[in-house]
């Protein structure tokens, strides 16, 4: 019997967490979850994974490592010749925030490299088989970072600014095979990653005066991996509370 797999990178925790779990719950589909080094945040979001009744496989690999992702893609493809991969999830990232005067040359390069070069290996990596199946979803988690920018984080920024714009350009190419492209771009969002901001102060810039959830964030990108999205591609949709459109 044929399965039908979402990709989620940086899936383990947060909002990529949180995607992987509502596109097995709402959409049915089996997950590749992949990580990079936290083995066993992996294996606690794949039990909860897993009870939603869908299979879910852990995949570790460094998305800005090309060959190690082609490969072990390719690998999992010969092993699932009758499986297919339709929805690919492009979240991973990472931030080395700092003024950028004082910005190190590794800390430009593995910013730039997990957001935008993450983007290039994990989707040159499965669209082939999008195109010929004549269906597919790629989804890009940006940033608010990267339609306005913000202090402290220009490589943030210009990785995601540069994802943004390469949603567009590929969603134009690849729009014919019914693969679609888009991007969403989340605001101040409860994870991981904002634990350390002033929650109280920055929420007072907000119009809906909080900061969002990631289950938020997850019922967007479950709208757009579905048939009822298929006629949107090479959009950037905010999730921000109206801090900024």
């Amino acid at each position: 019997m044929k399965l039908k797999y979402a990709l989620v990178t940086g899936g383990s925790r947060g909002i990529g967490k949180a995607i992987a779990l509502k596109l097995a719950e709402d959409l049915g589909y089996n997950i590749l979850l992949n990580f990079h080094s936290d083995e066993n945040a992996a294996l606690e979001t794949q039990k909860l994974i897993v009870a939603k009744q869908v299979r879910c496989e852990l995949l570790k690999f460094d998305v800005s490592n090309t060959e190690e992702v082609s490969q072990l893609l390719e690998e999992w493809a010969i092993k699932n010749p009758e499986n297919t991969i339709e929805v690919l999830i492009n979240n991973a990232g990472i931030t080395k925030d700092g003024l950028f005067i004082w910005t190190k040359p590794e800390d430009w390069r593995s910013v730039i490299n997990t957001s935008l070069n993450g983007f290039y290996n994990c989707s040159q990596a499965v669209l082939k088989n999008m195109l010929t199946q004549r269906y597919g979803r790629i989804i890009n988690i940006v940033s608010l970072s990267g339609l306005k920018g913000n202090p402290g984080q220009v490589n943030y920024s210009a990785a995601k600014g540069a994802v943004i714009a390469a949603t567009k350009a590929l969603a134009q190419e690849i729009g014919k095979r019914k693969v679609t492209v888009n991007a969403v771009a989340p605001g101040f969002i409860k994870s991981d990653m904002t634990a350390d901001f002033d929650e109280a102060s920055l929420k007072k810039m907000i119009p809906l005066n909080r900061f969002g959830e990631t289950e938020e964030v997850a019922n967007l990108v479950s709208f757009l991996a579905s048939e009822k999205s298929s006629y949107i591609t090479g959009e950037v949709i905010n999730i921000n509370g109206g801090l900024y459109s």
